[in-house]
């Protein structure tokens, strides 16, 4: 299954229990990105992670999936997904990830680092069903 349609599978699932997972998925993805070979201009503004990330969401703490698997897409340093969910965040240029996802009552938020090919950080999300917490892992697709 190609990346798009698994977003729009997960995006019809949304409203039942995939909500939490795709809250998560976003909040790990966006804390994706390795430096690229891109001009200095675009590197400053943490173009030099751009690029499709996979990004593994594990949870920790909370009633939510034990883990799921998200692509993040990231382009002159932004953050954003093909999904139902308001994502927004960036990636500094050096590495520093912030994101933020929202889809009905729900919201996710995720921090974390890039460097390489890979990057790890936290994520947190306050849903109509309770909290979740839990870290992420990322590469470069």
């Amino acid at each position: 299954m190609t990346i798009s349609a698994r977003i729009m599978a997960f995006s019809a699932d949304f409203t039942r229990s995939g909500a939490s997972r795709w809250i998560f998925g976003a909040a790990v993805v966006a804390a994706l990105a390795a430096p690229g070979a891109t001009d200095a201009r675009t590197a400053r503004r943490g173009g030099g992670y751009d690029g499709i990330w996979n990004v593994l969401i594990i949870t920790q703490a909370g009633r939510c999936d034990p883990a799921y698997s998200y692509p993040f897409q990231v382009s002159g340093g932004r953050i954003s997904s093909a999904g139902a969910a308001d994502v927004s965040g960036s990636v500094g240029a050096g590495g520093g990830v912030t994101v933020r996802i929202s889809a009905g009552g729900s919201v996710a938020t995720g921090s974390g680092r890039l460097g390489g090919s890979s990057g790890v950080g936290r994520w947190s999300a306050r849903l109509s069903s309770g909290n979740c917490s839990g870290r992420w892992q990322a590469t470069r697709g």
